[in-house]
């Protein structure tokens, strides 16, 4: 093969991926707000973020913040929504670099997502509840660490603090005009997201919705999309802290609440976290890492039992000794 020929391969090949990017994000198109509220923009450091409201003002604040993936949103919370705003005044964020929020080529970072929420606890809610999935309840846990007067309460589903070893040139890598957007689609394609939801989200596959598989394909493919997954996945945004430590030193009221099969992030993470921190624990039966959109009745029920003090301490779907 002469050279003329590699290259006429080269330059084929780079064409196809440029029409390949720009037809993926044409078929996207603009992404609807699936929650049924009020929504409203909240600018922060020259980005414009969206939330959605709902629910009664004279009833509790509960802020309700989506884990971090390549098809992260608000959308997270859409299955109790609608049943939490029954009982609070309920603000559901799509965070910096997700959702209909604004998606700038910024270096994200742990400390810029901690900052986010507690500027937005503070700007927008009063003393809410926070209720936060994954990662995200790490920043959460560093957020009420600085001001522990922002929050009534914590409530972390599946948290974590450890996701791997830091990848720099991974980030990089994603971050690349070309390579990085056809990589991204790649990663963010519906197989690779049903498989994502299939392997770490639900206990049950039957239960997974192609309407929100659909949804997060549509996220992940929004005008800078990449972005923010490119720091997940490098691992530069895990915070630089012993979740356990942190935990341990807050004095703000914090529940626990695991899927009792969860494998990425185990339930005797949530056990060791529990001791360590002497914190009540939630498990949720038949379900993973998404237990509130798994089982949406089963999760309003404990957690409203946990927040009015009904329950017994560390209240469990079923005895877990």
């Amino acid at each position: 093969m002469n050279a003329r020929t590699v290259l006429g391969a080269a330059v084929g090949s780079v064409g196809a991926a440029v029409v390949g990017n720009r037809l993926l994000s044409k078929r996207a198109g603009d992404l609807e707000n699936p929650l049924e509220g009020v929504e409203r923009t909240y600018r922060w450091r020259g980005m414009e973020t969206r939330y959605t409201v709902a629910g009664d003002p004279s009833d509790p604040d509960m802020l309700l913040l989506h884990g971090v993936h390549a098809g992260a949103s608000s959308n997270e919370f859409s299955p109790v929504f609608e049943r939490l705003a029954e009982d609070y005044h309920v603000f559901a964020v799509d965070l910096p670099g997700f959702g209909r929020s604004n998606r700038p080529p910024l270096v994200y970072s742990p400390t810029l997502y901690a900052e986010f929420i507690r500027d937005f606890a503070g700007d927008v809610t009063e003393s809410p509840i926070v209720v936060a999935s994954s990662l995200t309840g790490a920043f959460a846990v560093d957020a009420a660490g600085e001001d522990e007067s922002e929050f009534a309460h914590l409530v972390l589903i599946c948290p974590t603090g450890d996701t791997g070893d830091e990848r720099p040139w991974l980030r990089t890598l994603v971050r690349s005009p070309l390579l990085g957007t056809t990589l991204f689609n790649l990663l963010a394609s519906k197989p690779s997201l049903r498989y994502f939801y299939d392997r770490d989200g639900y206990y049950d596959s039957d239960r997974i919705d192609a309407a929100e598989v659909a949804y997060a394909w549509d996220s992940a493919h929004q005008p800078g999309a990449r972005y923010a997954p490119a720091s997940f996945a490098s691992g530069t945004l895990d915070p630089k802290f012993d979740l356990a430590t942190e935990l341990a030193a807050l004095e703000t009221d914090t529940t626990l609440v695991w899927g009792r099969d969860a494998e990425l992030v185990p339930l005797r993470n949530g056990r060791d976290l529990s001791r360590a921190a002497d914190l009540d624990l939630v498990v949720i039966d038949y379900a993973t890492q998404l237990p509130h959109a798994e089982h949406p009745d089963r999760f309003v029920e404990y957690l409203t039992a946990e927040l009015l003090e009904a329950g017994p301490a560390g209240a469990d779907a079923s005895p877990d000794e």
